[in-house]
């Protein structure tokens, strides 16, 4: 009677029979996970113990004493410049020379009119002769105390300018005669034969192309390790390649770039390099042990850094961020590495900073 008392209540009330199902689930699948976990943890534990480690190839690099460089961009320029203009005011009676032509020091590139001059320097000649005369007579007065102090001092006074008077008169005749003050090029002629010019009008410009200079600038970052008659390897947009040195560097850095003007100094014995092109210039930095190695041994690390991955004791990786010295057309030296290193050439895209790996040199590598 107890037992059909209790299947009529559970009957009445399904609820009940739903919770105890759901509470056997329950304990049934509990059960089941845990005796799964414990199969499958220790064969987990097991195989990450069994993971082999990684096998890279790399190469001994014994650092080498190298110079950093740095490419400078510039202009050629002439070594020197001169524009020529009128001493004295009169009309251009001869044109001596035509632009583009080589003239010498002291050569006549352009005659003004004299005008009369000559008749001027001829007077002056003449009154100095006078002037010459009383003062000696004056002179032989003095001494035998016929003539005062102040009669004296006039004449000496009027014979000092009678000699400027025929100085001016012949500067003015040699300023009629315009001249190169050094040899050179004339790279422009600002008359032509027939023109008027007045003091100070301009009349030619001569350069100096015997020597050309290439006008950089350099960064504040490296001004203080350029220094003056150092060399410089300089190339022509062309791809002629020439030997300079440094002849002058600005203390004073232009306020708009934060750089230092400097100029390179070329020889240019028979003119072949214009002013004007342009060009590169490498000059060399201080010395400092750096490697070589190939771009191809380069990596990443886990943050994006580039640099390399080398081999400390037992086999360890560590990456080393590059800095870099220069660059070359079969590969780059680094700094920073020591005067020793061994750096991992085959397998660096597969370990990390810090993992343990199985090291064989390079040529044992390629061997097997």
């Amino acid at each position: 009677m107890a037992k059909l008392s209790i299947f009529r209540f559970l009957s009445v009330r399904p609820v009940f029979i739903s919770l105890i199902l759901v509470v056997l689930l329950g304990i049934w699948l509990a059960m089941g996970v845990n005796s799964h976990s414990q199969e499958v943890t220790p064969s987990t534990a097991e195989q990450e113990r069994e993971v082999p480690l990684a096998r890279v190839s790399f190469n001994t690099f014994n650092a080498q004493s190298t110079h950093k460089t740095i490419d400078l961009y510039g202009r050629t320029a002439p070594d020197r410049e001169a524009k020529l203009g009128a001493e004295i005011a009169g009309k251009i009676v001869n044109l001596v020379v035509n632009k583009g032509d080589r003239v010498k020091r002291n050569q006549v590139i352009a005659v003004i009119d004299k005008g009369d001059l000559a008749i001027q320097l001829k007077r002056a000649e003449a009154m100095l002769t006078v002037r010459e005369k009383e003062f000696k007579a004056a002179q032989s007065l003095k001494s035998k105390g016929l003539q005062g102090e102040v009669a004296f001092a006039n004449a000496q006074a009027l014979l000092v300018e009678a000699k400027a008077v025929v100085s001016n008169a012949k500067l003015a005749l040699r300023n009629t005669q315009v001249k190169a003050p050094f040899d050179g090029v004339v790279d422009h002629l600002f008359i032509e034969q027939g023109d008027f010019v007045g003091i100070g009008d301009p009349v030619a410009t001569l350069i100096d192309l015997d020597k050309i200079v290439i006008e950089a600038d350099v960064s504040e970052r490296h001004i203080q390790e350029i220094k003056i008659n150092q060399p410089a390897t300089v190339r022509f947009i062309n791809g002629q390649t020439t030997q300079g040195v440094v002849r002058y560097i600005a203390r004073v850095s232009s306020s708009s770039t934060n750089t230092f003007p400097i100029e390179v100094e070329v020889e240019n014995p028979q003119q072949l390099i214009p002013a004007g092109v342009s060009t590169e210039v490498e000059l060399n930095l201080q010395d400092q042990l750096a490697v070589k190695i190939t771009p191809a041994m380069l990596a990443l690390d886990e943050a994006g850094n580039l640099g390399v991955k080398t081999l400390i004791e037992q086999n360890t990786v560590k990456f080393i961020p590059i800095q870099l010295v220069k660059a070359e057309q079969d590969g780059v030296w680094l700094t920073g590495l020591g005067e020793q290193v061994d750096i991992i050439t085959t397998g660096q895209g597969f370990v990390r900073d810090g993992d343990q790996v199985i090291a064989v040199p390079s040529t044992e590598s390629k061997a097997q």
